[in-house]
């Protein structure tokens, strides 16, 4: 399956249509991600698509076109990673106002944050906002209760699995570093940190069968 970002990137370019006309494009992703109501790309939609693009994703939806619904999803992030959600405030921080968009990276002296989103400029895009509308940074998880392959992983092994392998363990607090799909020695220390947690599993830095059930039970709770 895509990642949000990949599957986000494809998107770029689709443009709102000016006058009583909308573009299918987004009037497709409203019936998708299950707002059967929306009808004209002349309301926001930045919340819209991101519901789309989590669903096809295969990760949980805000299930809502306020962007600051995405505050409430997933878990916050300190240190975001590209393909992280990022929240902003629009108008004032009180309001509900705001905008979503799928974080990229920080500008050269960290004042701005570039992120891809929906309803940036009325189509998708990449822009710039200030650091100083920020809310947070939140990293989804998947639908539905999270399952591993039956494949044991170690340090060198590389791929998706190790991603879903990342991910899980940052949920649960370890810090395996970046979720780059590289089994190197963070991840083997952040997986020997949770295996020390429990006086059941080796600590041995493998994603082996007994490490992978427990994981799987703590993140299914």
């Amino acid at each position: 399956m895509k990642t949000l970002l990949q599957i986000a990137m494809q998107e770029l370019g689709v443009k709102e249509v000016p006058g009583k006309e909308a573009n299918p494009q987004i009037l497709h992703y409203a019936k998708e991600a299950g707002f059967p109501g929306y009808t004209s790309d002349e309301s926001a939609w930045c919340s819209l698509f991101m519901n789309w693009v989590a669903q096809e994703a295969g990760l949980e939806k805000s299930g809502s076109l306020a962007a600051r619904s995405w505050l409430n999803k997933g878990f916050s992030v300190s240190i975001p990673e590209p393909g992280d959600v990022v929240v902003f405030w629009r108008v004032s921080r009180e309001s509900w106002e705001g905008h979503v968009g799928i974080f990229l990276g920080f500008s050269s002296d960290g004042k701005r944050i570039y992120c891809l989103g929906g309803n940036q400029g009325n189509q998708v895009s990449i822009s710039g906002r200030s650091t100083e509308y920020l809310l947070g940074f939140r990293r989804l998880r998947a639908a539905g209760k999270t399952i591993f392959s039956g494949k044991t992983l170690k340090k060198g092994h590389t791929g998706t699995e190790v991603v879903s392998l990342q991910d899980a363990l940052k949920q649960l607090g370890y810090n395996p570093g970046t979720s780059d799909g590289i089994f190197g020695p963070k991840t083997e220390q952040a997986l020997k940190d949770f295996q020390a947690s429990d006086l059941t599993l080796a600590i041995n830095g493998v994603f082996d069968k007994p490490t992978r059930e427990l994981l799987t039970k703590l993140l299914n709770q």
